[in-house]
């Protein structure tokens, strides 16, 4: 007859294993609740990084706001350039929005001073900070506004393609394809211009504005 006092093997295998292995149990509880503790600092300290950057950020905004209206007046150069130079610190330290989104400034005040050199300089670095967030095809259609003033053509096609592709989307990008086939004419590469052209009214059918410039300028080219 079974003893009823004795424990079920099940229940003492599992005991037994516990009790020959309560060392290895607890170092790994030790390490599993050290890591979660970690975990948690990293998410928190990221955290309380990413409120601080925006905040920086947003004095910065503020101090362009301020300084806007006179940007290109000569009494406003020291303060202009020292926000720059805070800007450019700001954005090498902070990536994603915030770096992107100084970067962005930086350019936008370059384009009324038309430093273009400069502006194209900072509309690539903020697209590349960018990454897939909206700011980067408007930063690359810039820097390819930025380009074509400097006479930049290729650069300025690479830009506005750049644009185009962008994941996050452009509601421009009709402009965009458009500036293209605007450009390959400049070049006198009809067949080039036109298909960019054709490329105007295939992907975007529903503007109005550039398809009806795309039609014009093809039927203008095919009859030179």
């Amino acid at each position: 007859m079974d003893n009823p006092n004795q424990a079920p093997e099940t229940g003492g295998g599992v005991i037994g294993f516990i009790q020959k292995y309560r060392r290895t149990i607890i170092f790994c509880a030790g390490v599993l609740a050290l890591s979660l503790i970690g975990f948690f600092i990293v998410i928190t300290l990221q955290d309380i990084f990413k409120k601080k950057a925006i905040s920086t950020l947003e004095e910065l905004t503020d101090r362009y706001e301020a300084l806007r209206p006179s940007i290109t007046e000569s009494y406003s150069d020291y303060d202009v350039e020292d926000l720059i130079q805070d800007l450019e610190s700001f954005a090498k330290k902070n990536s994603g929005y915030a770096g992107s989104k100084a970067w962005f400034i930086i350019g936008s005040i370059r384009n009324d001073k038309e430093e273009w050199a400069e502006a194209e300089i900072a509309w690539v670095a903020a697209a590349n900070k960018a990454g897939k967030i909206y700011l980067a095809p408007l930063a690359w259609f810039n820097a390819g506004v930025s380009a074509e003033e400097q006479g930049r053509t290729e650069e300025a096609v690479d830009y506005y393609a750049k644009s185009i592709a962008a994941p996050s989307g452009f509601s421009a990008a009709p402009h965009a394809q458009f500036s293209i086939g605007r450009l390959r004419e400049s070049l006198n590469e009809t067949a080039a211009a036109i298909e960019a052209y054709r490329a105007v009214i295939s992907g975007w059918p529903y503007d109005t504005v550039w398809v009806n410039l795309a039609y014009s300028r093809i039927i203008a080219l095919e009859t030179e």
